[in-house]
C-alpha cells in the first residue's frame, strides 16, 4: 500500500504562485510514475501534469503550459507542482497520483494510476 500526502494549497491572488508537494511512502519511489490532476467545482477531474520515474520526460495540459512545472526529488520521495501566474480558473482541488514500477512514458490518463492522495485545495482570487 502506498500513501500519498499533498500539501501546499491555499488561497492566493491571481498572478501569484504556489508550490504543491506530494510525499509518497514506499521504498521504490524512484520507480513510480507520478502525476497531478485537479477537479474544479462542478467539473470533471482533469489531467494537469505528469513526470516519468527519472524526470526524463514531463507533460502538461495546454491550459497550464508555461505556467506550471512538475518536478520530483527521488531522494525525498516527493513530487512537486510549481504553479505560477495563477488564474481564477486554476481554482480546484489538486490531487497527486502514482503508478508503481512504471519505467515507461508519462501517464496522462487517470485510470492508469494506482494510488491517489486526498487532495489539496487551491483557490485563486481575482
Amino acid at each position: 500500500q502506498v500513501q500519498l500526502v499533498e500539501s501546499g494549497g491555499g488561497l492566493v491572488q491571481a498572478g501569484g504562485s504556489v508550490r504543491l508537494s506530494c510525499a509518497a511512502s514506499g521504498r521504490t519511489f524512484s520507480a513510480y510514475a507520478m502525476g497531478w490532476f485537479r477537479r474544479a467545482p462542478g467539473k470533471e477531474r482533469e489531467f494537469v501534469a505528469a513526470i516519468t520515474w527519472n524526470s526524463g520526460s514531463t507533460q502538461y495540459t495546454d491550459s497550464v503550459k508555461g505556467r506550471f512545472a512538475i518536478s520530483r526529488d527521488n531522494a525525498k520521495n516527493t513530487v512537486y507542482l510549481q504553479m505560477n501566474s495563477l488564474k481564477p480558473e486554476d481554482t480546484a482541488v489538486y490531487y497527486c497520483a502514482a503508478r508503481l514500477h512504471w519505467l515507461g512514458p508519462v501517464i496522462t490518463t487517470a485510470g492508469e494510476y494506482q494510488y491517489w492522495g486526498q487532495g489539496t485545495q487551491v483557490t485563486v482570487s481575482s
